[in-house]
């Protein structure tokens, strides 16, 4: 079919600190983003803009954690140590968290203004586990949580959506958006995988019921699959939800290579379910913002983040070729969520 791209306004958004959240041996280390960035200014960094990340306020953090959850984190952040069995902190930790949570919320504030029409926060720690009261799983302060309640709380939103592609449940922001329908969290993620949540049959609780939509796949998933569920799951909720605007958490340990799970998707397979969330945004007119989550092979990463950031900064403007099949397991999950959406009977069957 004819179509026309063309380059959006992109920002990246990162900060030094993200440096000295030191790990140490461990696979959410430093190396990650220096793998990253090396690769990026190599390539002129792809032509976005790159700003540094203000620290997220007090304010904003306790949106979705608890005063005791981030006085915690402070303290703890004093002289460094352990927060769970898998999460640790250097002194330099709690400024990285900080300013990782902070990107976000400057993120939405750029998209929703009109000075980007898409971005990426690559800083770290990563986010998606910390739930309310718990920092685990790599994670302290939940960076997408953070700026979608800012969209909520600050600009006014009525519908934002949150779509998890990293191999591990987001476990932190499902439980938190769990009883909000102001909040669709879509969530595809390899299962039985640590932390062993986000069974189909969770959908969210109370006003929230059918805003959580989670999508288990098995191990050895790869393109075809997390592909297909982007395109034509993602898409045909995000349709009829309308989001006034789209989150993602950007894991890319599903990827075949990484040491921490077991699906087997590709750098093109990313930059695939990049391209299907850039159509479903320009054609309801939200804008897209990315965070960095998981994502354990250097190499693996780095190639799948430059090949989402090249996705990222091209807006389609009229109708394309169908990147992807409807999967077989993409119609089953689709039947399992039709009574609260609907429009998903309309996919063909495969």
């Amino acid at each position: 079919m004819v179509y026309g791209i063309r380059m959006a306004l992109a920002h990246y958004y990162s900060h030094p600190s993200s440096h000295d959240h030191d790990t140490g041996d461990h696979p959410e280390c430093i190396e990650r983003l220096v793998a990253i960035e090396s690769e990026l200014q190599r390539r002129d960094w792809l032509g976005y803009k790159r700003i540094d990340a203000p620290p997220a306020t007090r304010e904003a953090l306790l949106a979705v954690h608890s005063s005791e959850h981030v006085d915690r984190i402070h303290d703890i952040g004093k002289s460094g140590g352990a927060v769970d069995p898998d999460t640790v902190m250097s002194q330099g930790s709690l400024a990285a968290a900080l300013h990782a949570a902070g990107g976000g919320v400057a993120l939405v504030d750029a998209l929703l203004s009109g000075d980007a029409r898409a971005g990426f926060v690559g800083a770290r720690p990563p986010g998606h586990h910390a739930d309310r009261d718990h920092a685990m799983g790599f994670c302290l302060f939940n960076n997408v949580a953070v700026a979608a309640h800012h969209a909520l709380d600050a600009h006014l939103l009525k519908r934002v959506l949150i779509l998890d592609w990293d191999v591990h449940h987001g476990n932190g922001t499902n439980d938190i958006f769990a009883s909000s329908k102001e909040v669709l969290f879509i969530s595809i993620h390899q299962s039985p995988l640590y932390p062993g949540s986000g069974p189909a049959d969770d959908v969210g609780s109370g006003a929230g019921a059918g805003y959580t939509v989670n999508v288990p796949v098995a191990k050895g998933s790869g393109d075809e699959i997390f592909v297909s569920h982007v395109e034509h799951l993602v898409g045909s909720i995000a349709r009829q939800y309308r989001p006034q605007l789209i989150l993602v958490s950007a894991g890319y340990d599903a990827h075949r290579d990484d040491p921490l799970a077991s699906c087997a998707v590709t750098e093109g397979g990313y930059a695939a379910m990049t391209t299907a969330v850039r159509r479903i945004s320009t054609e309801i007119e939200a804008p897209v913002g990315m965070f960095l989550e998981g994502g354990y092979d250097l190499d693996a990463l780095t190639r799948s983040v430059v090949a989402t950031l090249e996705c990222l900064a091209v807006e389609h403007e009229e109708s394309m070729q169908a990147l992807s099949k409807l999967h077989p397991s993409t119609a089953n999950a689709a039947a399992a969520l039709t009574p609260w959406w609907p429009r998903l009977a309309e996919l063909p069957v495969p």
